[in-house]
């Protein structure tokens, strides 16, 4: 409307300027000829086309005008509604919970534990008491330890906060607000979930689906995070789960690291005995075939002088058709197996043209 007042203003400045050039053109016009009005006609039709112009652009910008305002009205009207859907649905304690539990399902997801953390959702359990109890999502730690998380947080005094339009009624809402909070630590403290999930680490996870609920009760009672410690509850935002969580999901990416380790070292001490068992064979396999050779050679010493002196005497005779070979004795050492030592810089390629002995003797 202010748009349409502010056009219709200069519509009016425009006529105002017009009656007064209309007025000063007529009374030029009693001083001249009437063949000197003819320009002054054709100019006052050129700005009666202009103006009327200038009405219909008013009216239909006028009535875009509204339109999109009605638009606009309808838009907040339905915003609204729905607001006033949410917060009605938000105070059902059935909605409100299963709120919470998604909000919880995200943070899990984004701190990666479907891939490095094994959990469970809404699983059943009995306490010391012999109660039936059911949290929310219990985490399984590296060393096989249980944590609980619990997600139903009753929020109604901070919604009452929050539409309160008076400073005292806030502040009323908002005390009231960590009444409930508290209230609420102790209900799950005296749950004793941790007796349910063995081996459970000793406290439990009050998860509260935002920072701003936790922010605005602790206005009003600024130690209900102590409260909640000494009851072995914490209270964590999405924020401190997400970091508690990625903890968790660290600690099994060491934890498997360290059990792959050790792993290693099992394969390598294993691997070490073989080979030594290995060494011991060939140390065993190179002395017998030393002694094999050198019997081989002695064997060869006894057969030349003893038997092949009387097979030459054939020879002598003319009676073989082709003279004996002689045997020709092994020269060849075994290389004794010796222990491994780093060679220096300078002396690695002379320690390749070093001769091998045969167990530590030439022959």
């Amino acid at each position: 409307m202010d748009a349409a007042s502010l056009l219709t203003g200069l519509l009016l400045g425009a006529l105002l300027a017009t009656a007064v050039t209309l007025g000063v053109v007529a009374l030029g016009a009693r001083r001249r000829p009437d063949d000197g009005l003819e320009p002054v006609h054709e100019s006052l039709d050129h700005l009666h086309r202009l103006l009327a112009g200038m009405e219909r652009a008013r009216a239909t910008a006028h009535g875009e005008l509204r339109e999109q305002m009605g638009t606009v009205g309808s838009a907040s009207t339905q915003l609204k509604q729905e607001t006033a859907a949410l917060v009605t649905a938000l105070r059902t304690p059935h909605v409100r919970g299963r709120w919470g539990e998604v909000q919880l399902r995200r943070v899990v997801e984004v701190a990666g534990l479907v891939e490095h953390c094994d959990f469970v959702e809404q699983p059943s359990g009995t306490n010391d008491a012999g109660a039936g109890v059911r949290p929310d999502l219990v985490v399984t730690l590296a060393d096989g330890r249980q944590v609980v998380v619990d997600a139903k947080v009753p929020f109604t005094g901070y919604i009452e906060a929050v539409q309160a339009t008076e400073e005292a009624v806030r502040v009323q809402r908002v005390a009231m607000h960590a009444r409930q909070l508290r209230a609420h630590v102790d209900a799950l403290a005296a749950r004793r979930y941790p007796t349910a999930f063995r081996p459970a680490a000793p406290f439990t996870v009050l998860f509260v689906p935002s920072d701003g609920f936790l922010m605005t009760a602790l206005e009003a009672e600024p130690g209900l995070l102590e409260h909640g410690f000494a009851k072995d509850v914490v209270i964590a935002t999405p924020s401190t789960l997400l970091a508690l969580l990625r903890t968790v999901a660290y600690s099994w990416r060491q934890e498997r690291l360290a059990r792959d380790a050790d792993q290693v070292l099992e394969v390598g001490r294993r691997l070490h005995a073989r080979l030594s068992t290995l060494s011991g064979h060939l140390t065993r396999l190179g002395a017998a075939l030393g002694t094999t050779m050198t019997r081989f050679n002695e064997t060869v010493g006894s057969y030349e002088s003893s038997v092949l002196t009387a097979a030459r005497r054939f020879d002598d005779l003319g009676i073989a058709e082709s003279p004996v070979p002689t045997p020709v004795p092994v020269e060849a050492t075994v290389r004794s197996l010796r222990p491994a030592q780093p060679p220096l810089p300078d002396d690695a390629d002379e320690d390749d043209d070093v001769p091998a002995t045969r167990n530590g003797t030439d022959g």
